[in-house]
């Protein structure tokens, strides 16, 4: 019986510690940018708007209640800039191999108003990530990046979605 006890003490300690850390599970928290109503109106300007990060951008925000319209109807254009990635080495191992690399993608956007005078300047978003690499296992290495860039085209629309929510709400259209 007093086994039992201290083991549940220990689980009941654990997730209190976990909790209090503010540990929450990947994709759980969703990215809920307070954007004032008439910031819900916008049209995506990309070279790419089939890509994977304008796909990421034009879910995110939409999900966000941001609803896409064409460029004469919409109160606001996201000027997107397509993601750039770049891959450098960290550490070698004794063998003088690759054992770390550090991952970087970066964009860049605006935002326009209706009228096409720039609200929101040119801003830059960036992700970096560390990963260890493993010489002998090539496929998989290549499998990992590939993940990795797909949660990293993510993260940066996360950037992108809470800057302009943050500016939306704190530049406040005149009138308002």
């Amino acid at each position: 019986m007093h086994r039992r006890l201290i083991h549940l003490s220990f689980v009941l300690g654990m997730a209190c510690l976990l909790v209090a850390c503010g540990f929450q599970l990947r994709g759980t928290g969703g990215t809920r940018a307070a954007v004032p109503e008439q910031w819900k109106s916008m049209h995506l300007v990309s070279s790419n708007p089939n890509s994977e990060f304008s796909r990421n951008v034009v879910a995110l925000f939409s999900a966000n209640g941001v609803e896409w319209t064409g460029s004469d109807a919409a109160n606001f254009r996201l000027v997107l800039a397509p993601e750039s990635f770049e891959q450098r080495n960290l550490s070698l191992n004794a063998e003088a191999r690759v054992a770390e690399f550090e991952l970087t993608m970066r964009s860049q956007f605006s935002v326009l108003d209706a009228s096409g005078r720039e609200v929101m300047p040119l801003t830059d978003v960036t992700v970096v990530k560390q990963m260890e690499n493993d010489p002998r296992n090539v496929v998989g290495k290549e499998g990992e990046i590939r993940l990795i860039q797909n949660e990293m085209r993510y993260e940066l629309a996360e950037q992108i979605m809470r800057r302009i929510g943050f500016f939306a709400t704190s530049n406040p259209p005149p009138g308002a």
